[in-house]
């Protein structure tokens, strides 16, 4: 059983089949026989796992499994105390209401690698970087909570699943590691390149 963290970067699909305008994950990781553990939309960058297992890949991506997810996003604007208050009790997005997570104001992470490229910069517009701990992973669901509460997202980064953390790990964009596959997943990794 393999267990495979990548530091997904901007702009790479989550599949290994080639794409005619994007990289692939096939681009990044040279491990055979492996499969996301969920997914991270093109836009979004930070910790993506794969796995040769399809009963670990099931732990690691079902909702009810609780495996808590972190992502650091930066909105446009500053979100007041409504509107963190509203993210964290869950957002009607139409098609489902999102279930209470973790929502809370951080400073601009100063260990977070430039994006390529640079979100769009307005002077009159601020930005805000905020921490969301969310158990699900519905298709765009931060970006769509962050939208729902009037403060789009910028830049969307997967900073931890579980107990594994993308600093802790010491993952570039592009890197990966091998890691073990129990919980709470604290082995020594070894870098591929």
């Amino acid at each position: 059983m393999r267990l495979i963290a990548l530091n997904k970067p901007f702009g790479t699909i989550c599949q290994f089949s080639p794409h005619e305008t994007r990289q692939s994950l096939a681009d990044w990781v040279k491990v055979p026989g492996v499969y996301p553990a969920g997914r991270l939309d093109s836009d979004s960058e930070g910790l993506l796992l794969l796995t040769d297992d399809g009963a670990l890949q099931a732990r690691i991506a079902e909702p009810r499994r609780k495996l808590v997810k972190r992502y650091w996003a930066q909105v446009e604007g500053a979100p007041d105390t409504a509107a963190l208050a509203a993210l964290e009790r869950g957002v009607d997005l139409g098609d489902f209401v999102t279930q209470p997570c973790r929502a809370k104001i951080i400073a601009a992470p100063a260990n977070l690698w430039p994006r390529n490229p640079p979100i769009r910069y307005r002077a009159a517009i601020p930005t805000t970087w905020v921490e969301i701990a969310i158990s699900e992973g519905k298709n765009r669901q931060v970006r769509r909570m962050t939208a729902a509460v009037g403060y789009p997202t910028l830049r969307l980064v997967r900073v931890a699943i579980g107990a594994l953390d993308i600093f802790s790990l010491g993952l570039a964009p592009g890197e990966s590691t091998e890691v073990s596959s129990s919980a709470p997943w604290q082995n020594t990794p070894k870098k591929h390149k």
